[in-house]
């Protein structure tokens, strides 16, 4: 039985650098570096997903937290420890739903306005950094190619992301 040969030869690459995976895995990590380093440094104590699910409450108050998780792709049952560390800092806080009383309606209490208002220009550089490589046109081209890429594939994840119908 012959097995292939994987020694690699002066000057040739790792099969792995070029696989288009690899390379979004890769910049993930870089993302969340950047995020937490960046916000880190303005002061404020939360993570990307914190951030992203804030994001959602802010633009529709009262909102469910299933809801949230769907808006921002993010686990329905793990949301629920995200928003405990969201109340717990006094970001956000809770109501039971007068229709519903399983269902709990999210809101951003003015310490989570004061926050969301002084970490989104942060965050907005932080964009900047992590695209630091590619001109503007590039940067809107990369933007759009991977919204293109997650319309085919986004509902294979345990999380699909369910925006808004509009229109």
């Amino acid at each position: 039985m012959n097995t292939p040969d994987t020694t690699l030869r002066p000057g040739e690459r790792l099969e792995i650098y070029d696989m288009p995976g690899h390379l979004i895995r890769r910049m993930q990590q870089a993302s969340v570096a950047i995020f937490d380093n960046e916000v880190r440094a303005a002061g404020v104590d939360i993570t990307s997903v914190q951030f992203a699910a804030m994001m959602k409450i802010a633009s529709e108050p009262g909102i469910d937290q299933a809801s949230v998780a769907q808006a921002i792709a993010y686990d329905r049952v793990t949301i629920g420890g995200v928003v405990d560390r969201l109340e717990a800092k006094g970001f956000v806080r809770r109501e039971i739903d007068r229709r519903d009383r399983r269902a709990r309606r999210l809101y951003l209490e003015k310490k989570g306005e004061a926050v969301l208002a002084h970490v989104r220009p942060v965050v907005r550089e932080a964009q900047d950094k992590i695209l630091a490589g590619l001109d503007g046109a590039e940067r809107d081209m990369l933007t759009a190619l991977l919204r293109k890429a997650l319309d085919h594939v986004g509902d294979v994840t345990r999380t699909p992301m369910r925006l808004p119908q509009v229109g």
